[in-house]
Parts: C-alpha cells; sequence; structure tokens
C-alpha cells in the first residue's frame, strides 16, 4: 500500500480510536474517501483493528451501500421503482449506457468518470423519472435531458 493512503487509513482508524465497535464508521469514511473499498485497505483496516478479514468482508458485503468496485467520480443513480418505471425510466438507462459505452455488467466508464446504478426507489415519486448525479437531484428526466447533462458534466470536467 502506499505510504500516503496508509498514512490516510491510519488518521481515520485514529479518529475512531483504534475501537473495533466503529468498523463500519470507518469504513464508510475510506469509501467516502476512495469512492469504494480497496481489498488492500481492508486487509490493512483488519490488521490495525485486529479482526479477520472474513469479518470486514463480511461488513462490507452486507450493508448495500459499500462497494467492493472502483467507482467513477460521477455516480449516475437512475431510480426504477414503480413511479419511476411507470414513467418510461428505461429508455432513460438505455440513453445513459448508450451514451457512456456501459452494459447490464459493466457499470463504471474506463476513465472512472462515471458509474451508473439502478436503484428500487429514490424518494420523489412524484418527480418521477427522476435520477441523481452525486445524490443532486434531477426530475422529470427523458433520455434526451440525460444525454445532454452527461454531456454538460464532461464538459465541466474539462
Amino acid at each position: 500500500m502506499i505510504a500516503d493512503i496508509k498514512d490516510k487509513v491510519d488518521e481515520i482508524i485514529i479518529r475512531h480510536n483504534c475501537n473495533k465497535k466503529e468498523l463500519i464508521n470507518i469504513i464508510q469514511e475510506i469509501q467516502k474517501e476512495y469512492r469504494y473499498l480497496p481489498e488492500d485497505i481492508l486487509i490493512y483496516i483488519a490488521e490495525k483493528l485486529d479482526i479477520t478479514q472474513s469479518k470486514i468482508y463480511g461488513v462490507a458485503t452486507f450493508y448495500e451501500n459499500f462497494s467492493l468496485d472502483a467507482k467513477g467520480k460521477n455516480i449516475i443513480k437512475i431510480c426504477d421503482g414503480t413511479a419511476c418505471h411507470v414513467r418510461k425510466s428505461v429508455p432513460i438507462l438505455n440513453a445513459i449506457r448508450k451514451e457512456l459505452s456501459l452494459t447490464e455488467k459493466k457499470h463504471t466508464t474506463d476513465d472512472f468518470m462515471f458509474t451508473v446504478e439502478t436503484v428500487s426507489c429514490l424518494g420523489a415519486c412524484g418527480l418521477a423519472p427522476v435520477i441523481t448525479v452525486n445524490d443532486h437531484v434531477h426530475p422529470k428526466m427523458t433520455p434526451e435531458l440525460i444525454v445532454e447533462l452527461i454531456n454538460n458534466i464532461k464538459k465541466e470536467e474539462m
């Protein structure tokens, strides 16, 4: 593990008093920092907290919000709950995948600029169909609007 990363992980662990009971909070901070939970960091945390690797992997895989896969800088979540589905969220998802060259199995662009996730509900049914980009809500989405939004994000990143 690179020294800078080790120092950052140590800082997070120390902030939580090296307490095993703080494991969820520790890995939440790690994921916030790196956008996912890298395997070498999980192994390092297990060693530092004197817990088994299976315990830390159990926690990391039990909770849906944790990811062991690298994610892009911009996380697009598209709702496929009943209200959004009925209001045509699938064509929006298809437009996203086409624009970003993604598939049902490939969720993150090669340049790690975008990750696309489908979720059961974003809690904004009255605004359906809804997507979020980095937790910012975009209501009443259409395939055309999502392509425009993606292109605007790409321009901002340049």
